[in-house]
């Protein structure tokens, strides 16, 4: 047993350095630029399936390395164990070596690539693969087989996406040898852009920066009935518009918030969810929208201020229904605000201390609106997050915490650059079969003229194909598989693009594959499934947004404002938000009625069209609703 622990102990030191060395690369290459785009490639991806294969433990010490039944270890499989882990991250060496060498090859003359070559890609194919599903399980393991079998046998395939099967040999050389498949705009854009905003939000989670916002939180809300679970989405917005995964931000913040949100009186699938759903709302909350908006920036051209000013105010109704949501089940619950005696109070010191996350924050918008890249402005941040981080955490003043969080960082952005070196192969086989425009063709067959159904269907297929991958994977996938139908809409760019981010994020939280929600599950002691359904219920409004800016462009402000339209929106949104939110609570002031929840319902939807001889009736009734109780208590009062 002592020798087995040497060894794991040598494969996680391994893995340390290699996730150190990634990080490192992502700085320089943020701050420096590129000094060569073969070498970046590879470099990031290779390091990624190092520690990927080498720290993954595929269940040691649960089900794997348990006899079925018995509850003990497996003798004999624990070795072997290691022995695959070390044989994997060794094939990938030699076949990430073998790619760079072909790569550099061809920038000096035409070569031929040889049959064992080929070979190695597909052995490179297979282990990106198999990386993926180790880390993001069968959901994108299922849509990696579907994209490698459809380009080898499209032609089995029925129906619409009927295609015309490829040569193995081609498929090798226009998606492993080249940059339009595997190492394609995805790993591009998260290796130059991405990867420095995953450092800087690692820094501060390790210094304590994090903590001091969560406190932040917790002093402004604590006056408000249900305060704690207010707390936790203001922090997990905060904090979660720097992370780029919605799943890492609930372990992150939610061992903190669940706890504290339980003990104000929620159940444990309700705060579950509500860490789930704020956590998950970070990553279209501007300014860095967990990478989101980066990656839009480059997929779409927009210029990335655009995006964020874009999404800034359906960002707020996201969260201000949040905010109804918990304080709706708070009253319900019986909730009382928290004590004034035991509300957090802010000192001077915690003042000074958060300068560590807003004055980088600050930094960040204004080197954007000088016009430098993202990249830059993300390494000046970074910059001064760990220089303020030293200065003000004097916990993080130690050469063991700074490795810690440099290595923690590149374990992050070792998960992020496997995903998206699967999601190079889905573009690479989109590209060379055109499935775009089939999925496109059998949407707009589905729906026929209807702009409605069309986005019906679109929002279903984003759901599907985010499910189980980060925010800003899920974009890109969908991004690359749906473009042609979003083109198809008719709609300006950035809000066909803003619709399927929203549902991309989303998916998250969406039964039956809601990640965010399972990993908050566990710290909350509920049941993963009930945890999802109530992150739903609790996000609800988040599947309206997208429809709102929609038939309401005003509110993303950039495509121009109509003034009547704007104001509309505003409150046609804030009475539709109350009354959805009091229909699925079944409280306003009071227990309601099975009659009036219906009403609520239904007229928070209608209130929404586009159709004003059907939005201004439902207003009325839904500001009848919401005031008659109010009025009600204030007339009791008087008398």
């Amino acid at each position: 047993m002592g020798g087995r622990n040497r060894i794991d102990a040598a494969m996680a030191r391994i893995a340390d350095l290699a996730a150190a060395a990634l990080s490192v690369l992502a700085f320089y290459v943020a701050g420096f630029g590129v000094f060569d785009n073969s070498m970046v490639s590879a470099g990031t991806v290779t390091l990624a399936l190092l520690i990927g294969f080498l720290t993954h433990r595929g269940g040691e010490g649960e089900g794997e390395d348990r006899d079925e039944g018995a509850g003990t270890p497996s003798p004999g499989r624990r070795p072997l164990h290691f022995l695959l882990r070390a044989a994997l991250a060794g094939v990938s060496l030699w076949v990430m070596w073998v790619w760079l060498d072909v790569m550099l090859a061809q920038e000096e003359f035409f070569i031929e690539i040889e049959t064992w070559q080929h070979v190695l890609a597909w052995i490179g194919f297979a282990l990106v693969g198999y990386a993926a599903y180790l880390f993001f399980g069968w959901p994108m393991l299922a849509v990696y087989v579907f994209m490698v079998a459809y380009v080898l046998f499209g032609d089995w395939f029925p129906g619409v996406l009927r295609g015309s099967s490829e040569d193995w040999v081609r498929v090798a050389e226009n998606i492993w040898y080249s940059t339009d498949g595997v190492f394609g705009r995805p790993v591009e854009v998260v290796s130059r852009i991405v990867l420095i905003f995953i450092i800087f939000g690692a820094i501060l989670q390790a210094s304590g920066a994090g903590a001091t916002l969560l406190k932040f939180a917790f002093a402004v809300t604590g006056r408000f009935t249900g305060g704690p679970a207010h707390a936790s989405i203001v922090g997990s917005a905060m904090f979660g518009t720097m992370n780029g995964a919605a799943v890492a931000n609930v372990v992150s913040t939610g061992v903190f918030t669940i706890p504290i949100i339980k003990r104000a009186g929620y159940s444990p699938a309700l705060a579950g969810a509500i860490e789930a759903a704020a956590s998950t709302g970070g990553q279209i909350m501007p300014p860095v929208m967990g990478v989101v908006a980066f990656l839009m920036a480059d997929v779409t051209g927009i210029p990335y201020l655009q995006i964020v000013v874009a999404a800034l105010i359906p960002a707020l109704f996201y969260y201000a229904s949040l905010f109804t949501v918990a304080l709706l089940e708070a009253r319900k619950a019986g909730m009382r605000p928290v004590p004034e005696n035991e509300r957090e109070v802010l000192t001077r010191r915690d003042w000074i201390r958060s300068l560590a996350f807003f004055v980088p924050l600050a930094l960040i918008v204004g080197v954007l609106l000088t016009g430098r890249t993202p990249q830059k402005a993300g390494y000046l941040a970074t910059i001064v997050a760990f220089v303020l981080s030293l200065a003000l955490y004097p916990e993080y003043r130690s050469l063991r915490k700074i490795l810690e969080s440099i290595v923690a960082a590149g374990r992050t952005c070792a998960t992020l650059m496997l995903i998206v070196a699967a999601i190079g192969l889905v573009l690479g086989v989109v590209n060379m079969t055109g499935v775009g425009l089939k999925f496109a063709q059998a949407i707009l067959a589905a729906s026929g003229d209807g702009l409605f159904l069309s986005l019906i269907f679109v929002m279903l297929g984003c759901l599907a194909l985010g499910m189980g991958v980060p925010s800003g994977a899920a974009y890109l996938i969908i991004a690359i598989v749906m473009g042609p139908a979003l083109q198809q809409l008719g709609l300006p760019t950035l809000t066909a693009h803003l619709f399927v981010v929203y549902f991309g994020v989303l998916s998250a939280i969406t039964p039956p594959v809601a990640l965010a929600a399972f990993a908050a599950a566990p710290i909350a002691g509920a049941r993963p499934m009930e945890t999802g359904v109530q992150a739903l219920r609790l996000a609800i409004a988040g599947f309206i947004i997208p429809f709102v800016f929609v038939y309401h462009p005003s509110i993303l402000i950039v495509l121009g404002v109509d003034p009547p339209d704007f104001v509309w929106s505003l409150v046609a949104f804030g009475l539709s938000t109350w009354s959805l939110s009091s229909a699925l609570t079944g409280y306003d002031t009071a227990a309601l009625p099975a009659w009036e929840r219906v009403v609520r319902a239904v007229a928070a939807l209608l209130v929404l069209v586009p159709a004003m001889d059907l939005a201004l009736p439902a207003a009325l009734v839904a500001a009848t609703l919401i005031a008659r109780p109010r009025l009600r208590g204030r007339t009791a009062t008087t008398h």
